[in-house]
């Protein structure tokens, strides 16, 4: 590079090294994405040029990096199951639209207020689903169509496997893949200079090739022949209460998992920070062109962020030219894609898959709060056992329910020297979801002892309360007993509000 470009642009000599490692580690991703949402190869990587070249352009998150997520996989595979691919677009289209609308109406620094355990759950969940979907595709077996049949007939699934020839080569094949992928940070330095991923494709289509193994291969079709813009009919799907449900879907999930993970991404670097409504706005865009183009939905995809940031990229060129390298080699070595094994990329989803398992998460909230850790687990098995969109709504009312809960806590503590007046103090925040409790406790006290009630405690106390104890004051105050002395409201204001 000359001295004059360098002058130019400082850091274009580490953005260069970064964006073909992003792009060796991006390649077999968009590709497996593809294949395991049901739709040709060549869309994933047309997704993938788009989150480098349009998202990676706009502002947001400097470092970040956008493609198909294995976080979308089963959604997007049930709704090309059920609509039909050309739907896709409007679905994607539809989502774009929506997150440009909210980043617009700066919208996207309220994903940040999503609780961690519903997001973590909903990962989890989409995990599981996606481990148990892709593990049949490694014993070239045919998955069953919802998430508690996959992960029922998984044993069974296996076992012919094992009793057919094709279906055991399959199977080889991908627990190899797996193998080196849960391997490979422990190889030499030297050798980890080729991304994981790329390795365990690379080796598994060398031995099927060498091998002469019967194992089902990439589909290849063109990007121009599988580039479909939708139609005109397929925007009156739009009127589909479904189709509808399945846009919200896709709009909470990627906005959500591309919003955490600019949180993630911020903490692996000391560059600026995510500006979020701005990123909201660059994913909106990168997926209204995705939409338009008929390809995957995209969201920023942590794998590909941490590998940009541990490469050494110090500005958004590294992720453009990573769309760059993928736009090059979709145009001129597609037919490199029909000789990559079916189960080599499963096996690289089921990896990914169990990545988003946090199962150390799950044991630290276990220990610590058990209320997260619960919200976790049961939006998990709602993802698995109902559906995603279902899911999620269950795993949001859990979080607001358990808050509401923690917000309504209070504690009535009761000091009864024998002679004097009873002193009882109230802490907490005492909200009309309590007060039955509160009047409860307060009635059990003795009618014939003047009462000392200290409200010093409270965090907050509403109308319906305050209300509630002056009436139980002035009717214990009746019973011909001095009158209820309330002390702490006049030196804590804020909680007559």
């Amino acid at each position: 590079m000359s001295t004059s470009t360098l002058t130019k642009f400082p850091h274009l000599r580490q953005d260069f090294a970064a964006s073909l490692v992003v792009f060796l580690v991006a390649l077999p991703l968009c590709v497996g994405v593809a294949v395991a949402s049901g739709v040709p190869a060549e869309l994933g990587l047309v997704t993938g040029i788009v989150g480098g070249i349009v998202t990676g352009l706009m502002r947001g998150s400097s470092l970040q990096v956008s493609g198909p997520a294995a976080g979308l996989t089963v959604l997007v595979f049930e709704a090309v199951r059920e609509f039909g691919l050309p739907v896709l677009g409007v679905l994607v289209l539809a989502t774009g639209l929506l997150q440009m609308l909210m980043g617009a109406l700066k919208l996207g620094r309220w994903f940040r207020a999503i609780s961690v355990a519903v997001v973590e759950g909903m990962l989890a969940g989409i995990g599981l689903v996606l481990i148990a979907g892709q593990l049949y595709s490694v014993a070239d077996a045919e998955a069953p169509a919802s998430g508690i049949a996959k992960i029922t007939g998984l044993p069974g699934a296996l076992v012919d496997a094992v009793q057919d020839t094709g279906a055991l080569a399959s199977l080889a094949l991908g627990a190899g893949t797996i193998a080196v992928l849960v391997l490979w940070k422990r190889m030499p330095r030297q050798v980890r200079t080729v991304p994981g991923p790329l390795a365990a494709v690379g080796l598994a289509t060398l031995v099927a090739v060498v091998l002469g193994l019967p194992v089902a291969t990439v589909e290849v079709q063109g990007l121009l022949g599988s580039v479909q813009p939708p139609s005109l009919d397929a925007f009156g799907e739009l009127a589909d209460v479904g189709v509808l449900a399945t846009i919200a879907a896709f709009t909470l999930i990627a906005s959500a998992e591309s919003l955490f993970s600019a949180a993630a991404v911020d903490r692996l670097h000391d560059g600026p920070r995510t500006a979020y409504d701005k990123e909201l706005l660059a994913q909106g865009a990168g997926n209204t062109v995705c939409g338009a183009l008929g390809a995957l939905p995209m969201t920023a995809v942590i794998v590909r962020s941490a590998a940009n940031v541990q490469a050494g990229a110090r500005t958004k060129a590294s992720r453009v030219l990573h769309g760059v390298w993928l736009l090059l080699f979709a145009a001129l070595l597609p037919a490199v894609l029909a000789y990559i094994p079916i189960p080599a990329l499963a096996g690289i989803l089921v990896h990914a898959g169990a990545k988003l398992i946090p199962v150390r998460e799950i044991v630290s909230l276990w220990r610590e709060h058990r209320g997260e850790a619960l919200i976790l687990m049961v939006t998990a098995v709602s993802i698995v056992a109902v559906s995603m969109f279902e899911g999620v709504l269950i795993g949001l009312a859990l979080a607001v329910a358990k808050t509401a809960w923690e917000a309504s806590h209070i504690k009535l503590e009761v000091i009864d020297k024998g002679a004097g007046p009873v002193q009882a103090y109230l802490s907490g925040n005492a909200t009309f979801l309590r007060l039955p409790k509160i009047l409860d406790s307060l009635e059990a006290l003795p009618q014939d002892r003047p009462i000392e009630l200290n409200l010093s405690g409270l965090h907050h106390l509403d109308h319906a309360c305050r209300t509630a104890l002056e009436n139980w004051a002035e009717r214990h105050s009746a019973a011909g007993t001095d009158p209820v002395r309330l002390d702490g409201a006049a030196a804590a204001p804020e909680a007559r509000r």
